[in-house]
């Protein structure tokens, strides 16, 4: 008797996307798809537009141009009226962005900034539930709830970050320089933890500049060279593009 294999759906598609902040184009021409279960690794140096293509897909660059689908659902736009007008609604549709950094409010405790992930009603229903299941993927934050995030260490205020993200209604997680100001072995600790997402119908596309971080954990590792990609990448990829600077 035959199985039905489920079937993989594009929660990414990007056609021709070009971005950028005042005068500067940050992203050419960029085509990207992404389907569902699969995490993607993202790498480069800084300043080549990983973050860009993120606040793009977000609505948050100075300008934009280009399709972006999520779900199937445009949700790109052309716009010039300034950045982050759509943004709520691109969350509403299933996307979750977890920063560059900490991104944190330093007075609020750790289980505010939880809750604070939870945009969406669905979500804020179900915030204990979903709380539970953060404290599961980052068990040293359990003990940290009514804790003020400024008193944390910058591996506890990482997790906090992620966390806020992982409590969204969300489809699409795009997860920027996760291990980024962290000690070698801190940030393999997060990257092991975002590994252990279960990722279901949704999918993970994770920004790093370390390559050695996602090479065999993740399922197709992509390279960014000034505003575009260049296909699979590997360590060789990541060590050339450092001798061209």
């Amino acid at each position: 008797m035959d199985h039905a294999v489920p079937q993989k759906k594009e929660v990414l598609n990007v056609k021709g996307l070009s971005a950028g902040y005042g005068p500067m184009r940050v992203i050419h021409d960029l085509d990207l798809i992404v389907y569902s279960g699969e995490r993607v690794g993202l790498v480069g140096l800084n300043g080549h537009g990983k973050s860009s293509l993120f606040l793009g897909i977000a609505g948050l660059t100075g300008w934009q141009r280009g399709s972006i689908k999520l779900n199937g659902v445009e949700v790109g736009r052309t716009r010039s009226q300034g950045p982050g007008r759509y943004t709520h609604q691109v969350v509403r549709q299933g996307l979750a962005l977890i920063p560059q950094g900490d991104e944190i409010f330093t007075g609020l405790t750790v289980e505010e900034h939880l809750d604070s992930g939870a945009f969406t009603p669905r979500a804020w229903r179900e915030r204990a539930e979903r709380k539970e299941h953060v404290l599961k993927i980052f068990p040293p934050l359990r003990k940290l709830m009514k804790t003020a995030v400024g008193r944390l260490s910058g591996g506890e205020r990482r997790m906090v970050s992620i966390g806020r993200g992982l409590m969204a209604e969300a489809s699409l997680f795009l997860v920027d320089e996760p291990s980024l100001g962290l000690a070698p072995k801190i940030g393999k600790g997060v990257l092991d933890a975002l590994m252990s997402v279960e990722l279901g119908q949704s999918a993970m596309i994770i920004a790093e500049q370390n390559v050695a971080l996602l090479e065999g954990r993740v399922d197709r590792v992509i390279g960014m060279h000034v505003g575009k990609l260049k296909g699979e990448a590997s360590a060789s990829l990541t060590f050339q593009t450092r001798r061209e600077h």
